[in-house]
Order: structure tokens, then C-alpha cells, then sequence
């Protein structure tokens, strides 16, 4: 049996700061116990452009799950980001032990959903920030 799950959550909040907010909760210590998903986080490589002073990072990310998408959305594609997230849990298991399966590939769905909704705290805990940080230097994220 296969249990598949999809959701999808409006941030409102535009593409632009919902993925920066994205890339940064991977980096922030604060999120390590709440996102239990996140298996490491690695620097490979930063350089800080002079004329610019933006700070360009190249990291790799492990993850054990399947990584949401974020597109603009389309009733207000200015102001707001829907995401995506979907997953799927197959166990295939000798037939005396189905229903022991099944209850293994809710619990691993029960996880997914509480993962998802760790996963929105924090991304909207992200962009409140991102707002705070943009708007006292008068820039737009």
C-alpha cells in the first residue's frame, strides 16, 4: 500500500523573501532542534563581494525528506507564495505483516505532517524577520 500526502500553505509573504527566508532556516542554530529533518548543513564556500558588500554562499544541505517548491501565487502573485510539498510512503511487506505496514507508513505521514508544520513556523518566524531587517535599511525582501 502506498499512503501519499500533499499539502500547500500561502505565505503571505512575495517569492522573494519566502526563498531567501527558505535558504536561511537551514543555516539558523535556532531551527536545528525544531526542523529534526535537517541532517547537515556545510559551507563550501563564501566570498564577500567589496563594491556590493553582498556575501555570497555556496552550502549543501542534507534533508530526510522531500523539499518543498514555492511559486508565486497566482491570485496575488506581487504580495503573496504558495508552497507545495508532497510525499510518498510505500512499505512493501510479506502479507501476514500488512497491517503491520500500514500503521508504519502512517506514523511515517503523521511525521511528514509534523515536520510540514514546524517547517511553516519557522519559515514564517524567517520572513517576519526578513521583513523587520528590510524595512529598518529601507530595502525591499
Amino acid at each position: 500500500m502506498v499512503k501519499a500526502y500533499s499539502q500547500e500553505h500561502t505565505y503571505k509573504h512575495p517569492w522573494e523573501r519566502v526563498t531567501s527566508a527558505s535558504w536561511r532556516k537551514f543555516a539558523d542554530p535556532e531551527n536545528k532542534h525544531t526542523l529534526s529533518h535537517i541532517l547537515q548543513v556545510d559551507t563550501l564556500n563564501h566570498k564577500l563581494e567589496p563594491e556590493s558588500g553582498k556575501l555570497y554562499t555556496t552550502r549543501a544541505i542534507t534533508i530526510h525528506a522531500p523539499g518543498p517548491w514555492y511559486d508565486p501565487h497566482p491570485d496575488n502573485p506581487n504580495e503573496w507564495t504558495i508552497c507545495r510539498q508532497e510525499t510518498s510512503i510505500r512499505i512493501k511487506p510479506l502479507s501476514t505483516l500488512a497491517s503491520m505496514a500500514e500503521k508504519i507508513e502512517q506514523k511515517c505521514v503523521d511525521k511528514f505532517l509534523q515536520n510540514s508544520a514546524k517547517g511553516r513556523e519557522v519559515m514564517e518566524r524567517m520572513c517576519k524577520y526578513l521583513e523587520a531587517e528590510s524595512s529598518s535599511r529601507g530595502i525591499s525582501v
